[in-house]
């Protein structure tokens, strides 16, 4: 893919398209990590843990068990 290096206010951006940025899983507002590797500029997603709302929300917002399971009455030598 060609891109080309362009004025962004008083900064330079660069432009990607929507199906190159979803094969390398980048979406919106994520944060990249850049370096310089041999004279490349070289872009790589952030890794940031889910909160537990982003979590949660991926089940309809509930976050745990609805219900206590009983295993029943303890056997030979458990300790609850």
């Amino acid at each position: 893919m060609m891109t080309q290096v362009k004025t962004w206010g008083n900064s330079q951006g660069i432009r990607f398209s929507k199906e190159l940025l979803e094969s390398a899983g980048i979406h919106i507002n994520d944060y990249l990590d850049a370096e310089i590797i041999d004279g490349n500029i070289v872009l790589k997603k952030q890794f940031r843990h889910k909160t537990l709302e982003e979590r949660s929300a991926a089940f309809h917002g509930q976050t745990g068990p609805y219900t206590e399971f009983s295993w029943g009455e303890k056997e030979g030598r458990e300790q609850w």
